[in-house]
């Protein structure tokens, strides 16, 4: 008799009864997506500099309490998702999500920075994203310099998705009184 191979999809609470256990821990550089454990690739200089910089671009929205800058911080998406974007928009609350994790309907925008997981972060966490109904999305690509701006989720996708490069500025939809230049950001 022949038996196909089997996987065990976790649950966000299975998956932080882990850490409690000692059996993962918080510099094991992993997250959970779609219930499976998946460990992240290593972060590069520029993709660190990326973050720095839409970190500093977003600063004025913390400063403001208009938003909460979370930078790569988990997010609750689902009963079997916390991935751990780069950046995220979240709504304002005064204690800074210090007495729970935020989750889909605390994001304003989602940023995912990727040069070698772009075609994980593109086929994967955005239509995840999009299923759980984040309002916006950008990917930034670093091998292209450009930055994909995904909004309006439907279904597994966005019904906009617009590309961005050098000379362009962007705005969140939540906040469309900032401009982020393209090229000060990934250049």
């Amino acid at each position: 008799m022949i038996r196909a191979a089997t996987s065990y999809r976790f649950t966000v609470d299975e998956y932080h009864r882990m850490g409690e256990a000692g059996i993962s821990h918080e510099d094991d550089h992993v997250e959970l997506i779609e219930g499976e454990i998946v460990r992240m690739a290593a972060v590069g200089n520029r993709h660190i500099g990326v973050v720095n910089s839409l970190n500093r671009a977003f600063a004025l929205l913390s400063i403001s309490k208009r938003a909460v800058v979370s930078v790569q911080n988990p997010v609750v998406i689902g009963s079997d998702s916390e991935p751990e974007p780069d950046v995220i928009l979240l709504r304002f609350t005064e204690d800074n999500y210090r007495n729970r994790k935020p989750e889909t309907g605390d994001v304003l925008l989602l940023v995912e920075v990727a040069d070698s997981s772009m075609y994980y972060d593109r086929l994967t966490k955005v239509p995840l994203y999009a299923r759980h109904g984040i309002p916006e999305v950008w990917l930034v690509d670093l091998t292209h310099d450009r930055i994909d701006v995904y909004r309006e989720p439907s279904g597994m996708a966005f019904g906009i998705e617009v590309s961005h490069g050098h000379g362009e500025a962007i705005s969140p939809q939540a906040f469309p009184d900032l401009q982020v230049r393209v090229e000060d950001n990934i250049g």
